[in-house]
């Protein structure tokens, strides 16, 4: 069957909705449920498609207990380069070593890009092409150590530049932890009482305030 870039504009928006959605229902459980040991990590991605094979940075920072945020910037030195900002969502599948997670971005790059002739039956290959457009990303991670290495699918959809309406990429990630995932915790509380203490009404202002006292 084949499907006009109409419908799977709209597929590909209905699917995006879904995640989105999952993600901001997610947003309840953070502060109970636990997900991955690190809270900053960088590292190298390797990825590959059918257009070309990839080498890149990566680095993730958790932002709330589940909630991360991940840039890549990945290329093939030669006709295809991209950054990406992602945020995804962690699930815990055995313990927080080893989880699962998935999420929406943007993107934007150089790539190389293809236009069927349908009169001449050639393909008009271009490159340097200013691109844009949104990502999916769904993979496993496994922290041990402090190595976490994970297996993703990452589709991107295009918005400007690109004749490929759809491109996706699998790809393999080894990082470094820089931050334990313990030790941000550990701040993050110092910080919460420490806001707690300076919000505190000391006793004598509160009983002015709670029967309304005035000093002459």
């Amino acid at each position: 069957m084949i499907l006009t870039n109409n419908k799977i504009l709209m597929r590909t928006f209905f699917f995006l909705k879904v995640i989105l959605l999952m993600l901001f229902l997610d947003l309840a459980t953070l502060e109970t449920t636990y997900a991955q040991r690190y809270a900053t990590a960088v590292g190298l991605r390797f990825g590959s498609n059918d257009i070309s094979r990839t080498v890149g940075l990566t680095a993730k920072q958790r932002i709330m207990q589940q909630l991360t945020v991940e840039g890549i910037l990945q290329s093939d030195f030669s006709k295809n380069t991209t950054a990406h900002i992602l945020m995804a969502n962690h699930k815990p599948i055995i313990s927080k070593r080893f989880n699962y997670y998935y999420g929406a971005g943007v993107s934007f790059g150089r790539e190389e890009s293809f236009v069927k002739q349908r009169e001449t039956k050639e393909i008009i290959q271009t490159y340097g092409n200013a691109t844009m457009g949104m990502d999916l990303i769904g993979g496993i991670e496994l922290t041990v150590a402090n190595t976490v290495i994970s297996l993703d699918y990452k589709p991107n959809i295009n918005l400007a530049g690109r004749e490929e309406f759809f491109r996706g990429q699998v790809g393999i990630s080894a990082r470094t932890v820089l931050v334990k995932s313990k030790e941000q915790d550990k701040r993050w509380r110092k910080k919460k009482r420490a806001k707690k203490r300076a919000n505190r009404e000391p006793i004598g202002d509160k009983l002015k305030n709670t029967f309304n006292f005035r000093s002459n």
